[in-house]
């Protein structure tokens, strides 16, 4: 029993509950996410381009979401109203893409399914900041990258499953039900309690983002130039399907990326509470400029495998480090602002990263698109260097 208690040791009920939200959540959004650039290129006919517009289009709308959702949560003290509004939001739109018949209405849809997560984003990761120890934060954070994880694998088998006797269009309108089943799990999440801070003016949300510190200004800037370059699974199924993998595989294919993420990232989080984040964040940064260099050469289906599986050991090292990072570096009264600020940044440069990489894939060749993402990973590591970690015992911020 004792191996047991570990590992639930800082798992609370608004933990559990919200990784229940974050799985369903998935089952139904990689019951569509992963045939978007299949239905794009396959169905309607549309460019690699359009797959960078698209996926880059609907990040960026709806990133600047997440700082003025991370705001008002803090102003008004309240998370849940946006986490529900926008899961439901999520929820309503994604059975849209069923009735898309041209690129231009997926993006839409695309769009408006993405600012709900823009609505409960910074939200939902205070909620999970707010209800652990510092001492377990990673491992919460983990907790729910690794629910998130699992609902990617499950929603994937089942469009693999349904994608030879189904039409995409059916599978779009069935994501629907996992995604009801998250926005009813929302309402039996508790805000935190947490204490009232004794100030007659609520400060703006200019001199919000001014009282975030240098140090977590830094990370975000090196993030934010890290996701200029990191294209993306759009572009490794792309990828299979440019070395002759049919539809079907490619989801296979995507299945085994998600469940190494799932399997790795919880023990990504714990070791990042041991650790600190920077050297896990580094790593991953690393291995991702090793990826997109030997995607470069990759033109078989075993290689394929293997970079795949790699790029969710990637993932699982800082998805959920990420965001743990932000909040060791934040005011406590700031932190869904410097979460939101953080999402806001990574997801604006989404759109004209994806574009890039899309243009560079059209125009040039696909290898031409992974030189980009390994330069600009390259890139980030070095800058990374001037970011200060924050020691995991003392909690002070030094330049180890």
């Amino acid at each position: 029993m004792e191996p047991q208690k570990s590992f639930f040791k800082g798992i609370g009920r608004n933990i559990l509950l919200l990784g229940v939200v974050s799985l369903f959540t998935d089952l139904s959004s990689q019951m569509v996410f992963p045939l978007i650039p299949l239905y794009l290129t396959t169905v309607l006919g549309a460019g690699a381009y359009t797959v960078g517009i698209v996926e880059g289009a609907a990040e960026s709308t709806a990133s600047i979401l997440k700082v003025v959702s991370g705001y008002w949560s803090d102003r008004i003290k309240r998370r849940k109203p946006f986490i529900l509004l926008g899961y439901s939001l999520s929820s309503l739109t994604k059975p849209l893409f069923a009735f898309a018949s041209i690129w231009g209405l997926v993006l839409f849809i695309r769009i408006i399914e993405r600012i709900g997560k823009g609505l409960r984003t910074a939200p939902r990761d205070a909620i999970i900041a707010e209800s652990s120890a510092e001492s377990v934060r990673g491992k919460a954070f983990g907790f729910n990258r690794a629910a998130d994880g699992i609902g990617s694998i499950l929603g994937a088998v089942i469009a693999f499953g349904l994608l030879n006797i189904w039409d995409y269009e059916d599978i779009f309108l069935l994501a629907f039900v996992p995604g009801l089943l998250a926005s009813l799990a929302v309402l039996f999440v508790k805000e935190p309690i947490r204490q009232t801070q004794k100030a007659s003016v609520q400060p703006s949300i200019q001199l919000s983002l001014q009282a975030l510190p240098t140090n977590l200004r830094i990370f975000i800037i090196v993030s934010a130039i890290f996701a200029l370059g990191h294209f993306g699974y759009a572009f490794l199924l792309l990828k299979a399907l440019d070395i002759g993998l049919t539809d079907k595989n490619t989801i296979l294919v995507y299945v085994l990326f998600y469940v190494i993420y799932a399997i790795c990232t919880i023990p990504s989080g714990v070791l990042s509470d041991k650790i600190g984040r920077k050297p896990i964040l580094m790593a991953g940064y690393t291995l991702f400029a090793l990826i997109s260099f030997g995607l470069i050469f990759t033109s078989n289906t075993w290689t394929l495998l293997l970079f795949f599986g790699i790029y969710g050991i990637f993932f699982a090292l800082i998805d959920g480090a990420q965001r743990a990072f932000v909040v060791d570096l934040a005011p406590a009264h700031l932190q869904a602002t410097a979460l939101g600020t953080f999402h806001t940044a990574v997801g604006l440069v989404a759109l004209p990263g994806g574009f890039i990489a899309g243009i560079l894939w059209d125009e040039f060749n696909p290898e031409t698109t992974f030189i980009y993402g390994a330069a600009l990973a390259i890139i980030s590591v070095t800058m990374f260097l001037f970011v200060k970690d924050k020691n995991r015992k003392g909690g002070e911020i030094c330049t180890g």
